[in-house]
């Protein structure tokens, strides 16, 4: 399950193409790289332009670049909570990239001293659960 803010293109798209793809990014993941990703706005750019990715079993993109690992599901579920809906699939592909210790939230606030800006259009708008 993934949660994601309602404000966000990517809840446009996983709620139109009923498909999500989560990348398992590294620890040493650059800070300006998960800013790309998580506080600019895929209305304003285009978010995989530079950057490598595949297109596998759902179609959705699949990051490559600092990515450890990956899941793709198929939307079975959607639960509206407010600001954000949470999105229930079923796993149709999942790999192992390479080894490596995954980068966490606690991780990135506490150890690469990240920081949401107040104004960050997707505002840290995707938060996963394992259940």
């Amino acid at each position: 399950a993934v949660s994601i803010n309602k404000n966000n293109l990517t809840h446009e798209f996983i709620g139109e193409s009923k498909v999500l793809a989560v990348s398992i990014l590294s620890r040493d993941t650059p800070l300006f790289f998960i800013g790309h990703f998580g506080f600019k706005s895929g209305r304003d750019i285009n978010k995989f332009e530079g950057i490598n990715y595949e297109i596998n079993e759902t179609q959705a993109p699949v990051l490559t670049d600092n990515t450890l690992a990956y899941l793709e599901a198929r939307v079975t579920q959607q639960l509206d909570v407010g600001t954000h809906t949470i999105f229930i699939g079923e796993l149709v592909g999942a790999d192992v990239v390479k080894e490596g210790e995954p980068m966490t939230y606690a991780y990135y606030h506490q150890v690469k001293r990240g920081t949401t800006p107040k104004r960050a259009p997707d505002n840290g708008g995707c938060s996963l659960s394992s259940s």
